[in-house]
């Protein structure tokens, strides 16, 4: 968690998929919240925020990863052996929220209905590969693969990576990626509330390469590789995120790629309807039409069912050039292997 130099927010979660006592509690995941009790300090080197970690289930994570941890917080609030006022961890508690009240479940599903998902970003076990370009071709511009020396993304792109995630949260504003050229940052609208920053970015990305030599390329095919945890999160990201006219983020844990996937409602992207597929360095960019995201959800349903999953798992859409994988973790954490 900490070595990875995220910061961590209100609302965010983690997925620790363990009892945070060692125990066999199925408290074993994490949602993040103001302290209810410690307020704001100001110091010499800025404000200090204290944050409470907030024991959840496997269910209830699901729940804020679909709407928001927000709104899951809050329904804990009303459960008092769930949390209460001030969100007291119990790890003897055996039932979900669900199960103890099962009204809960109906103001979820008609908030993911309303709001979509505000979870604009992930830290995940991922790589793509541009399946237009032969493998020894190796330009500053090609993609990370797995079992390749990875390259990393330049200050700048790590920077509107960055920014990407923060503004993904902005539920009631026109979705707005960073553009790659300062020049067009006049078409970009300032005007919004700050939304609160996400904790899913790295900041240990070194700029080994200028960003102004790293030229925007699109590609004709390409082939999406997700570990099942995170291939699990393809539908939120489909019907949660791009439907409502977002985006999503996944950014690798085990090296410098990035996964965006993009609606055709938002604006500053360097994937295009003409130019779907566009890579900036190890960052892809996707954009999918929504007509295309209504068939890849019916084509993908089955991550819906993670218990009769086998790996390794792939979906294919030949006439749009695109490949999915799913695989087993050892492909990512040894990528040699």
């Amino acid at each position: 968690l900490f070595l990875a130099e995220n910061t961590f927010c209100s609302g965010d979660h983690v997925s620790w998929h363990s009892p945070l006592d060692n125990s066999e509690s199925r408290i074993q995941h994490m949602l993040l919240t103001e302290d209810p009790q410690m307020q704001p300090v100001q110091t010499p080197f800025g404000v200090v925020t204290f944050l409470q970690i907030v024991g959840v289930c496997t269910e209830e994570l699901h729940a804020a990863q679909q709407w928001n941890g927000q709104g899951i917080l809050e329904l804990l609030r009303t459960v008092p052996v769930a949390g209460g006022p001030w969100l007291i961890t119990d790890m003897r508690r055996g039932e979900t929220i669900f199960e103890i009240d099962p009204h809960l479940q109906e103001r979820v599903d008609k908030g993911i209905e309303t709001d979509g998902s505000n979870l604009s970003g992930v830290s995940a076990k991922c790589a793509w590969d541009d399946l237009s370009r032969p493998p020894e071709d190796d330009e500053d511009s090609r993609s990370i693969c797995i079992g390749t020396q990875p390259r990393r993304l330049s200050g700048k792109d790590t920077e509107q990576i960055r920014e990407t995630l923060r503004r993904g949260l902005e539920i009631n504003s026109k979705p707005v990626l960073p553009p790659i050229n300062a020049q067009r940052q006049n078409g970009l609208n300032h005007d919004r509330a700050p939304s609160r920053k996400d904790s899913l970015e790295s900041e240990s990305s070194a700029a080994i390469i200028p960003h102004e030599l790293i030229r925007t390329r699109q590609l004709e095919s390409v082939h999406l590789k997700f570990n099942q945890e995170s291939g699990a999160l393809i539908p939120l990201c489909l019907r949660g995120r791009l439907l409502h006219g977002r985006h999503f983020t996944y950014k690798s844990i085990t090296g410098d790629t990035a996964i965006t996937f993009v609606s055709t409602g938002v604006e500053g992207a360097f994937a295009t309807e003409e130019h779907p597929y566009a890579a900036h360095g190890p960052w892809l960019q996707i954009l999918l039409t929504e007509e295309f995201v209504e068939r890849m959800l019916e084509d993908l349903e089955d991550l819906n069912s993670p218990e009769e999953f086998k790996l390794p798992k792939e979906y294919s859409w030949p006439e749009k050039k695109l490949k999915v994988s799913i695989l087993p973790d050892a492909v990512f954490d040894n990528p040699l292997h």
